[in-house]
């Protein structure tokens, strides 16, 4: 596929069917019956997609693990030392209600069926928010989603020791029922071969206020996919998502949002789009949306999930 050699955007554009052909006979290795377990509320995926525009996205996944092993065994011949197992990590970001989380899931399924990185661990940032009394003490329970909302320092600290290749590393736990850490509640991760972070602000860098840069999650990355769709479409799917919410998590006593079960579908609809308007839509056009273009991927996607265009960093 050529693309003009003085095309000075540091992305290569593809169609649907552009990408379709990169596939290169990569097998399906899914079922109907796997993609019900993926699949999270109201996302449409079927294996049509699946073959078009995720096989060829783990087809290029697969080529760059191997690539980077290789890397690592380069330096260590250099270094006169064994080469240690470190995982590659894939971060995924994008907005709320996009997709991430599905995608993810995905994601992590069809990696684990290439031979040579069997092991695919899949970590959601959600489980580094602080827990909700410390949001309510700093007064920003409001801004749950927020940069400031998260434990930076706990979140690069279990990157940075997954990365460095350490053999078992903890990642706290987080409950979308009680939309609360779990106390005592932890993830062990155990030296997989790739590790697949999910979450809305991965790809953002960090400053302190004296203006020095620090290091962030996007710094461990070696490989990023930005799921992007339009507002207005992503608005949609909130709301959605909200209202099935409605018939089913939120009718359990137990669930944070239990207070919103009782509501008409119309109070409902309008309460997901207060909430859009007043959290997740400013979220995301301040700290979400500028991240797009530090993606090495970005996925964009139209009415029904289907991704339309896809974008792909050049180097």
């Amino acid at each position: 596929m050529e693309r003009p050699l003085d095309d000075p955007t540091p992305f290569l554009p593809f169609s649907r069917e552009e990408w379709a052909r990169l596939r290169n006979s990569t097998p399906l290795t899914l079922t109907e019956e796997d993609l019900d377990r993926i699949k999270g509320l109201n996302d449409r995926l079927d294996l049509e997609e699946v073959q078009d525009i995720y096989l060829p996205i783990s087809r290029l996944l697969t080529l760059s693990v191997g690539a980077e092993q290789e890397l690592h065994r380069a330096r260590a011949t250099f270094l006169g030392s064994t080469a240690p197992k470190v995982p590659f990590i894939i971060g995924i970001a994008g907005s709320v209600a996009v997709g991430k989380s599905t995608i993810a899931r995905l994601l992590q399924a069809l990696l684990a069926r290439w031979p040579g990185h069997p092991r695919v661990d899949l970590v959601a940032t959600d489980g580094f928010l602080y827990p909700n009394h410390v949001l309510e003490e700093r007064g920003i329970m409001s801004r749950k989603g927020f940069p400031e909302s998260f434990d930076v320092r706990t979140l690069v600290r279990f990157i940075s020791e997954v990365k460095s290749g350490r053999a078992e590393v903890e990642a706290p736990v987080y409950s979308h029922l009680s939309y609360d850490i779990v106390p005592g509640a932890y993830q062990v991760v155990r030296s997989p071969d790739v590790v697949i972070l999910e979450g809305l602000n991965i790809l953002q860098t960090g400053a302190l206020p004296s203006g020095r840069q620090r290091m962030f999650v996007s710094d461990f990355l070696d490989f990023s996919i930005f799921v992007d769709a339009p507002e207005e479409i992503v608005r949609q799917w909130y709301v959605e998502r909200f209202l099935t919410l409605r018939d089913t998590a939120f009718r359990d006593p137990r669930s944070y949002f239990h207070r919103y079960a009782a509501l008409s579908e119309s109070e409902a609809a309008q309460t997901a789009g207060r909430i859009w308007e007043e959290i997740n839509l400013p979220n995301l056009r301040q700290n979400i949306d500028p991240t797009r273009d530090r993606a090495h991927l970005v996925l964009r996607k139209g009415p029904q999930h289907m991704v339309q265009q896809l974008r792909l960093r050049r180097v």
